[in-house]
């Protein structure tokens, strides 16, 4: 069976695909901040477990995918909880720093918060209630990223592309560099590799895009 109208056809398949595309990168972007937000609950654990076995040929993010799946598979969740807690929280201070204004200007609370809460608010993002953490942790600036992208019917491109160059692309894959070297990684050493792999392509894509 022919359709009467193809070329609306192959429009159509081609926004689905676009569609389906873009609520992929969202759903990563929400996977890494809820390994980054808080210590996992078992149900993250128990996603990536299920995510089947992964042709690791298809390059590094692909690497990644099976790596965490591994990881998972292996992981002891309150193990991994006090991964999450000396490698983010700490006693004083984690091991990692995971905010942005750290990354960029060697201390917290500086100017690139103050830009990123001027931005967070044109775009009408709210700080959730009792979030303690300011808005450049990584998990936030990942659901923010998220958000973005989920409603790209009212948030242009444009404003996606200056968003992720502002306010992730200066730091985040230093950060998830640093992860897969810290001395308390173990489960999060394949959080590193997946999250330094994803942003790299991150970046490609949304540079190809300008």
């Amino acid at each position: 069976m022919t359709s009467e109208h193809p070329v609306l056809s192959v429009t159509s398949e081609e926004e689905f695909l676009r569609d389906q595309a873009q609520s992929m990168r969202a759903g990563v972007y929400e996977l890494l901040a809820s390994l980054l937000a808080r210590e996992p609950e078992g149900q993250v654990l128990e996603r990536l477990r299920s995510i089947g076995e992964v042709d690791t040929s298809e390059g590094r993010i692909a690497m990644g995918w099976e790596l965490m799946r591994q990881a998972a598979i292996k992981a002891d969740l309150e193990a991994v909880r006090g991964e999450y807690f000396s490698l983010l929280i700490g006693v004083g201070r984690g091991e990692l720093v995971p905010f942005g204004s750290w990354y960029m200007t060697g201390f917290l609370m500086e100017k690139p918060l103050a830009v990123l809460r001027g931005d967070l608010r044109r775009l009408g993002i709210e700080r959730q209630e009792g979030i303690v953490e300011t808005e450049d942790h990584v998990a936030a600036l990942c659901d923010a990223m998220a958000l973005i992208i989920r409603n790209a019917d009212e948030i242009p491109l444009e404003t996606q592309q200056a968003f992720f160059n502002d306010h992730l692309s200066p730091w985040v894959t230093r950060f998830f560099n640093d992860m897969q070297h810290a001395s308390s990684a173990h489960f999060y050493r394949s959080v590193g590799f997946f999250g330094e792999s994803f942003f790299d392509f991150e970046q490609q894509l949304l540079d190809m895009q300008s």
